[in-house]
């Protein structure tokens, strides 16, 4: 698990920079499949983070980071006339999510030391594609808005976790923390 995630390090980080400016699938039969992706993309920058985290004793938790971009979707929510308590609840549990992610790694990274990262992409190069990620977040939260406060929300959000974990061969341990990142997106269903 971990040996693959030390080769596809490299990867992954060139894939997740490329994916910010990646279009939007035009065939996208679900409506929230681009806001979901977008989540499924800030997800897969868990393993880059952690990879450097773990190589720089960083800790995995960071709560000044965590209140800078809570501020940051906040004000862009505002901007984009949505409701910044929605969009600060959902981000909460994005970095979350993405925490769990990081926080399965290193336990993996404890338990076999053998398989831990031996080099990873610098940190900053990361937190700029999940700035990146964030604004299309917070862009998609706006357009899908009334999708998102509906009763088919939630069947739509199923709808797109399904297709986004299946484009994206999303494991166990990303499923879990799709749905975890997804949990408040549908707060009417």
């Amino acid at each position: 698990m971990t040996t693959r995630l030390t080769r596809w390090v490299p990867v992954l980080s060139a894939a997740l920079a490329l994916s910010v400016a990646a279009p939007a699938a035009a065939d996208a039969p679900e409506p929230l499949h681009e806001l979901i992706d977008a989540a499924a993309q800030r997800l897969q920058t868990a393993d880059p983070v952690a990879a450097s985290k773990w190589l720089t004793g960083g800790a995995i938790t960071d709560p000044a980071r965590v209140r800078v971009v809570l501020d940051q979707v906040s004000a862009e929510a505002q901007s984009s006339g949505v409701a910044s308590d929605f969009v600060t609840e959902v981000f909460t549990d994005q970095i979350g999510a993405t925490e769990g992610i990081q926080y399965s790694r290193f336990a993996g990274w404890k338990f076999d030391p053998s398989t831990a990262p031996r080099s990873a992409p610098d940190l900053s190069a990361s937190r700029s594609v999940i700035d990146g990620l964030n604004r299309r977040m917070v862009t998609e939260i706006a357009a899908q808005w009334p999708l998102l406060h509906s009763p088919v929300c939630a069947g739509e959000l199923a709808a797109a976790k399904t297709t986004v974990a299946a484009e994206r061969g999303f494991d166990d341990l990303y499923r879990a923390a799709l749905d975890a990142a997804t949990r408040s997106y549908c707060p009417g269903g």
